[in-house]
């Protein structure tokens, strides 16, 4: 145990190994391939979740909850992974922000879901425009922000997906009643 250990949020603190457990979706951000990919799938339950409160402003106080604290958590997950950036093993920003891709969109199904998950994942991948310049930010700030970003980017295109669909007359991703 080095001297630093005992003090909270260093690299070798206990707070700092849960932090990392936590970044690290349980530890699948450190063992699977495309771990952001696969861990944002745990963020479908959680946006699921976030989507069955009422109303609209408990969603988004939660939501804002969970993305302050995953930003003081990534923070330290990547300090204690000896990292400046945004380590790939870090996950739980792909997580928390989930819920904004469906937050006052269509009621939730499997299709508006994986609609939902997928134009998320292409704007975090792709990362157009404010996505990239929000990934700058430094430390926590910026490994959560560009993933809000992009979900933001994502929930509009899910709403602009609705509106076709139903200016069209089409019932795909949202049956009508």
């Amino acid at each position: 145990m080095q001297a630093n250990d005992n003090v909270p949020g260093s690299p070798g603190s206990l707070s700092a190994r849960i932090c990392v457990w936590v970044a690290t979706g349980l530890g699948l951000g450190l063992v699977t391939p495309a771990p952001g990919t696969f861990a944002g799938l745990w963020g479908l339950g959680v946006a699921a979740a976030v989507s069955a409160l009422s109303p609209i402003g408990a969603q988004i106080g939660v939501i804002a909850v969970l993305l302050v604290g995953a930003v003081l958590i990534c923070d330290i997950a990547a300090r204690a992974l000896g990292s400046t950036g945004d380590p790939g093993a870090i996950v739980l920003d792909e997580i928390v922000v989930l819920p904004i891709v469906f937050l006052a969109g269509p009621p939730l199904n499997w299709t508006v879901l994986l609609t939902g998950y997928v134009l998320f994942r292409l704007c975090d991948i792709w990362k157009p425009g404010l996505v990239r310049v929000a990934e700058r930010l430094p430390g926590g700030l910026g490994i959560v922000a560009d993933d809000a970003v992009a979900a933001v980017l994502a929930n509009l295109l899910l709403q602009l997906l609705v509106w076709a669909e139903r200016a069209g007359g089409y019932e795909w991703l949202v049956p009508s009643v």
